[in-house]
């Protein structure tokens, strides 16, 4: 399931937008969604931490350290305000 407080982040052009989540335990692993608009599906943009599923633009880009994920996008076009959720689960 989605997390109930998604992070909105309105994505303009040009600038690096960086967002980051902090985890408890290293081997958790993540994934990004993507999210136009409320009620509508949610894409996956990242999975397994750095993972990008075809057809994603390469200005989405996925990583961690020990205790964080982080999206990051660099660029993108003007009309990608978006509403981004993080997903994990954990990995024995």
């Amino acid at each position: 399931a989605l997390p109930q407080n998604p992070r909105i982040v309105p994505i303009p052009q040009g600038p690096e937008i960086t967002m980051q989540i902090t985890c408890f335990r290293s081997s958790y692993s993540y994934g990004w969604y993507q999210q136009k608009t409320p009620g509508s599906a949610p894409v996956t943009v990242i999975y397994g931490n750095t993972n990008r599923p075809s057809g994603i633009p390469s200005w989405f880009s996925g990583s961690t350290s020990d205790y964080a994920a982080t999206l990051t996008f660099t660029g993108g076009q003007a009309d990608n305000e978006t509403i981004s959720y993080c997903g994990s689960y954990y990995s024995s």
